[in-house]
């Protein structure tokens, strides 16, 4: 089980990265993941391991229907927990979507729902796929060179694989940021305007990086593969009119419960920039960016409400009156309102553009289920991006001569 969230630390206490579970080198990537669990847990291995095979031969409900129900107290430590996790939450989303997006189900069977549900609490995760699951834990180096790959796969092949490793190599580049992010709140704590600097400088460089490595989307990542195939194991049971009313989880709970899908929103990295750069977003942006912090491990949620307690870098800025630090935060700003641009981009590429492709191939049979506005998250896409992507405009410091 990790270990308790620390609590809340005044206002002039430092932060460190460890605390968190947060690494100087992967970043919130969790390091050295399992990739097999103890052999009490090999039914589960043994489905997760052929899991594209079973969806697309439309196999994996009736394997899950025959598979055991196991203890979870043979789960020794963090890492196996996580592994446990992303194994069952893998399970999950292609036993509900194996019929396609029309025909979801709508009752998790006792042997997958109860131990999912049970690893998900000692987590503090919820029991669906989140993207703690799908790319922080979900990498291994292949050899010792460093290639990587994924452990737990779903149906769409190499565009699948590339869009996982893709978003870890993007964890990987924010990790220099972080580290200095924390660097930033300690020169703000100890007035040194030198430390600032270098410490924003660094997180500039870190923010750009970022929107280099997520180019390569575009170079792995076919869209109508990643629109028709991909998107639907990654799409939740809340604010789905596929699933409008959520999915039962047999032997935990009578009523259906309701779980948002994978979104971006989900990984620390952006909230934890914009928390160090006190950027303010819109009232309906910010309920659905701190309602996906519940989607984080419990740490990573941690870190970013003690970032916002921590003192103001914008306050700081503005009143030590060192105009190198302000051009360096404007220019971190500018790089993020760069990357969220970029990201605009991909969702349009991934999901309007290719929406529509798909619907020009069949227009006399449109999906009643699938809103091509909205990202696996739940949300308007577009609109809440571009929003956001505002509020990161209007951050940009403008002091009085």
């Amino acid at each position: 089980m990790e270990p308790q969230r620390p609590s809340l630390k005044p206002a002039a206490a430092s932060l460190s990265l460890g605390q968190y579970h947060i690494s100087e080198e992967y970043g919130f990537l969790l390091q050295n993941p399992l990739k097999e669990l103890p052999d009490h847990y090999r039914p589960w291995m043994e489905i997760a391991n052929k899991l594209p095979h079973l969806i697309e031969s439309h196999q994996l409900q009736a394997h899950v229907y025959k598979m055991p129900l196991l203890d979870c107290r043979f789960l020794k430590g963090h890492r196996e927990r996580r592994l446990a996790h992303l194994v069952l939450a893998a399970i999950t989303m292609g036993f509900v979507w194996q019929e396609g997006e029309t025909q979801p189900q709508k009752v998790l069977p006792r042997s997958l729902a109860i131990p999912f549900v049970e690893v998900s609490r000692n987590l503090g995760l919820p029991p669906i796929l989140v993207h703690s699951d799908l790319v922080l834990t979900n990498w291994t180096k292949r050899n010792p060179e460093g290639n990587l790959e994924t452990i737990v796969s779903f149906p769409g092949g190499e565009s699948l694989r590339a869009f996982i490793l893709v978003t870890v190599l993007v964890e990987k580049a924010a990790a220099p940021g972080i580290k200095a992010l924390v660097q930033g709140v300690d020169a703000v704590l100890q007035h040194s305007q030198d430390t600032l600097l270098q410490a924003l400088q660094q997180v500039r460089l870190s923010i750009q990086d970022i929107t280099r490595t997520l180019a390569q989307m575009h170079d792995y990542v076919d869209p109508d593969i990643f629109y028709t195939v991909i998107r639907l194991f990654l799409s939740g049971w809340k604010d789905n009119p596929a699933m409008p009313v959520g999915l039962v989880y047999e032997g935990v709970a009578t009523e259906p419960l309701r779980y948002s899908g994978g979104s971006a929103a989900q990984s620390s990295v952006l909230q934890a920039f914009d928390e160090f750069l006190g950027i303010q977003h819109c009232k309906g942006s910010v309920g659905f960016l701190h309602r996906m912090r519940d989607y984080m491990p419990p740490s990573h949620k941690a870190f970013l409400e003690d970032l916002h307690s921590a003192p103001s870098l914008r306050d700081h800025i503005l009143t030590s009156g060192a105009g190198s630090c302000l051009i360096a935060y404007n220019q971190c700003v500018e790089a993020l309102v760069e990357l969220r641009s970029y990201h605009i981009n991909v969702v349009a590429r991934y999901i309007i553009s290719a929406a529509a492709k798909a619907r020009s191939r069949m227009p006399s049979h449109p999906s009643p289920h699938a809103p091509e506005d909205r990202g696996t998250g739940g949300t308007a896409v577009l609109s809440f991006l571009k929003s956001v992507r505002e509020k990161t405009v209007e951050a940009i410091l403008h002091p009085c001569a």
